[in-house]
C-alpha cells in the first residue's frame, strides 16, 4: 500500500474517532498518532497531517457541499465512515491542486469499499461526482 492510501485511511479513523469524541482536536490527534503512527513513513505521517488538519479546518464548507450534492441525504444521517471519507476527499479537490479530481474519488471509493458497506462505493462516486462536475466547470 502507498503512502498515501495509508495516510488517508488513518485520516479517516482520525476523523471517525473525532466525530464520535467530541473531545480536544489536536489532544486526540497526538494520541492517534502515538498509538497508530509509529509504523508509519515520515512522508505518511506528513499527508495524513495534511488531510486532517485541512478537513479540521474547512469541514463547514466541505460539510456544505456534501449537505448540497448528496441528494436525499443529510450530512449529519450519512453513515460516518462515509462521510469522513467523503471529507477527506473534497478537501483533496478543492484544496490540493496536485491530485486530480479522478485520484480522489477512486481512493474514495477504493477506501469506502473496504471501511464501508456494500452500497458506500457507489453513493461515495455519485457525490463526489457531482461535486467534482460542479467545481471543475
Amino acid at each position: 500500500m502507498g503512502d498515501r492510501r495509508k495516510s488517508r485511511e488513518l485520516a479517516l479513523q482520525a476523523l471517525f474517532a473525532l466525530d464520535l469524541n467530541k473531545a480536544d482536536f489536536r489532544s486526540q490527534m497526538d494520541d492517534f498518532l502515538e498509538q497508530h503512527g509509529e509504523d508509519s513513513s515520515e512522508p505518511t505521517r506528513l499527508f495524513f497531517q495534511t488531510l486532517v488538519d485541512g478537513v479540521f479546518e474547512k469541514r463547514k464548507q466541505i460539510d456544505d457541499l456534501l449537505d448540497q450534492w448528496a441528494k436525499n441525504w443529510k450530512i449529519s444521517r450519512m453513515p460516518a465512515v462515509d462521510r469522513n471519507i467523503m471529507r477527506i476527499a473534497v478537501f483533496e479537490m478543492l484544496h490540493l491542486s496536485d491530485i486530480p479530481s479522478s485520484v480522489s474519488i477512486n481512493e474514495a471509493v477504493e477506501i469506502g469499499k473496504k471501511f464501508g458497506t456494500r452500497d458506500s462505493g457507489p453513493f461515495i462516486n455519485g457525490v463526489l461526482d457531482r461535486i467534482r462536475a460542479q467545481h471543475e466547470t
